[in-house]
């Protein structure tokens, strides 16, 4: 690459800014140290936030400054391309107008798909609200979305737009132990608590369980009280461990200490906890929703349960339980998938990929 050439201006667009809870934050929060990559790609990447964290009466505040930004590249002062992350609901109605204003000025973007909700939100909205979000995805450069499942389903309603498959990645553990073989099985969910992520099924597939050589962790926020008084309504107090939202250090320790992860969701687009639990090769266990199934292959890389079947969770946590040579197999099976396709090493490679696509004047 000819370094002396001016690297071109990337804005990227979040809902919650750094820092935040959500699967999207979290992505981008993960790319917002690897300026070095990035410019060695040619690209120099900034972040504005569309939403912010706190109450949701600042959000106008927060939209108007980066609908400022955008618009600046009129004047020559704002960036070459915008990356707009998207989600559902109000998050879709701010990323309209981002979208918008950067089409009025010529300025080309991409609309990066996350929300596992969306596609209920876009069945849901009226004629009117459809038809503005499919000349959103049709007006960009190039759409991004996490799996084969999203490709197919915005191919269907906005069959002009041009799609990407990016999945999600999060970065490989370093100086990982092995697990001893000699301690009680570690049963961990990482997300929302509540029901959108099957959290009544995991516990009631616990209390089914035999008592033997196993415990559990439940971190996430959400509605902690509910879960915690399931606890002691179904007798898992002293197994089951509800801790609250833990931080990125507490969540590698929670990582290093368990077996296996269950994420048993109803509504999922490629959530991040699975990830991590593949990359530091434990078996997992997910349900076929959203993108799922593209990176939890059946007795290959982990173990897939219909949604909202408890017993067929328990039976899965069992078998993995009972079967340490199948607990490793999984975990192997998925760390290998891990480091070939959701290593954050080559996320930077192929977004790079499609922002230098999206620059392209489209035939």
């Amino acid at each position: 690459m000819n370094t002396r050439l001016p690297l071109r201006r990337v804005l990227v667009v979040t809902p919650l800014g750094e820092g935040g809870a959500g699967g999207i934050d979290r992505m981008m929060d993960a790319l917002r140290p690897r300026h070095a990559e990035f410019a060695r790609d040619g690209f120099d990447v900034d972040f504005c936030t569309s939403r912010g964290a706190g109450s949701l009466g600042l959000a106008p505040f927060y939209l108007a400054a980066t609908l400022g930004r955008v618009a600046a590249s009129a004047l020559g002062r704002g960036p070459d391309l915008l990356h707009i992350n998207l989600s559902s609901h109000g998050s879709a109605l701010r990323k309209w107008a981002v979208a918008a204003t950067a089409r009025r000025v010529g300025l080309p973007y991409v609309v990066h798909l996350h929300g596992s909700r969306f596609a209920r939100y876009f069945d849901a909205a009226g004629p009117r609200l459809r038809a503005a979000i499919v000349r959103m995805f049709e007006g960009a450069a190039r759409v991004v979305v996490l799996g084969g499942v999203w490709r197919d389903w915005l191919a269907a309603r906005a069959p002009a737009s041009r799609i990407d498959i990016l999945p999600n990645a999060v970065a490989a553990p370093v100086g990982l132990a092995p697990r001893p073989p000699d301690v009680p099985v570690h049963i961990l969910f990482l997300g929302r608590i509540g029901p959108r992520k099957g959290v009544d099924e995991l516990l009631h597939a616990l209390a089914a369980l035999p008592l033997g050589s196993w415990r559990a962790t439940l971190a996430g926020d959400g509605d902690l009280a509910g879960a915690r008084a399931a606890v002691a309504l179904l007798g898992l107090e002293g197994r089951v461990a509800i801790p609250g939202w833990v931080g990125p250090a507490p969540v590698r320790a929670l990582l290093e200490d368990c077996d296996i992860l269950a994420l048993p969701s109803h509504q999922e687009n490629l959530p991040m906890s699975l990830i991590e639990g593949m990359a530091y090769g434990r078996a997992v266990i997910g349900t076929p929703v959203g993108a799922v199934a593209d990176i939890v292959r059946p007795f290959e890389t982990g173990l897939l349960v219909p949604p909202g079947d408890a017993r067929a969770l328990a039976a899965a946590l069992l078998s993995l339980i009972e079967d340490p040579a199948l607990r490793a197999r999984l975990g192997d099976g998925a760390m290998r998938l891990h480091r070939e396709t959701l290593d954050l090493e080559g996320y930077v490679g192929r977004l790079s990929a499609i922002w230098r696509s999206a620059q392209m004047p489209v035939g």
